[in-house]
């Protein structure tokens, strides 16, 4: 394929901070149509939160997103990927970890962009794409 994560990926993505409420959190998703928003601690990636989590752990469970941080119910087991590698590694992280967003982060745990599985849709080849889509929907 050839093409690394930094020529697909969308850069600067809005970001929420952890000690920000989960309102907060879910208007920065409607402001900007996006399912996850990466949550950060100065320029450092410690979470995610998505559109499902929020459905699941605050709503579900009868908390009050006004009064809830992000913190509190963000997911902290992420699954990462470098700007320098390539398509595919982000298709086979993709797959194993059934996501159908990566975090882009430097090195250093500094986040630098977001790639989704709409970026893989574009520049992948039609092949690898079903087989990602299958894999994540399974």
């Amino acid at each position: 394929m050839g093409k690394s994560i930094r020529d697909l990926m969308t850069e600067n993505p809005r970001t929420v901070g952890a000690n920000q409420t989960v309102i907060e959190a879910a208007q920065a998703m409607r402001d900007d149509d996006v399912g996850l928003v990466p949550v950060v601690e100065g320029d450092r990636l410690v979470g995610t939160l998505t559109d499902r989590d929020i459905a699941i752990r605050v709503v579900a469970e009868g908390q009050d997103p006004r009064s809830t941080t992000v913190r509190e119910v963000a997911s902290t087991d992420l699954v990462t990927v470098d700007p320098q590698q390539e398509l595919g590694e982000a298709l086979r992280l993709m797959a194993q970890h059934q996501v159908r967003r990566l975090p882009v982060v430097e090195e250093d745990g500094r986040l630098v962009g977001i790639v989704a599985q709409a970026d893989v849709a574009r520049h992948g080849d039609d092949s690898q794409t079903g087989q990602v889509v299958e894999a994540i929907s399974q």
